[in-house]
């Protein structure tokens, strides 16, 4: 039983985080081309707007997929199951690392973008903004790729 159960949670976890990881993909591969042709007031419009509906509607699902990633390390080790439990928490470390990084450069640029978007004053670094929150999108995008990887590997090794 502890196995299905550890198989049904890596499941939701694989699901969770590939919500994460296809917006990340959108934006590595279609929104940075699309910014790059458009003029600085209306890449921070754009990307402000969008972060504040991101950052108001992503975070259940990241959370949803860390948490459902570290349940799956935990009833892995719990059943016994250590090929499952190491995949998991490499999952669970490229998870945190996303994290990391979002959280010490992408929120703050994703502030400072929502707020000139809310108020029409476009800062005067804006393109330099968007140019350091794209130049993490290739360890973000590689981060949750690792994590959905480890966490099919989870469940293969369950």
């Amino acid at each position: 039983m502890l196995i299905v159960t550890g198989q049904i949670i890596a499941t939701a976890a694989v699901l969770a985080n590939a919500v994460v990881y296809g917006t990340d993909v959108c934006a590595a591969v279609i929104m940075r081309s699309v910014y790059r042709e458009l003029d600085d007031a209306t890449v921070t419009i754009s990307a402000g707007w969008g972060h504040y509906y991101g950052d108001r509607r992503m975070p259940v699902v990241g959370a949803g997929g860390v948490i459902t990633a570290v349940l799956t390390l935990l009833i892995a080790l719990l059943a016994g199951q250590f090929g499952a439990a190491v995949a998991a928490g490499i999952s669970v470390a490229a998870l945190l690392a996303w994290l990391a990084l979002y959280v010490r450069i992408a929120k703050p640029i994703n502030t400072q973008q929502t707020a000139a978007a809310q108020s029409g004053i476009i800062p005067a670094d804006a393109r330099a903004l968007q140019d350091k929150w794209d130049s993490i999108l290739k360890y973000r995008v590689t981060l949750q790729f690792t994590a959905i990887a480890g966490l099919c590997a989870a469940l293969i090794l369950f």
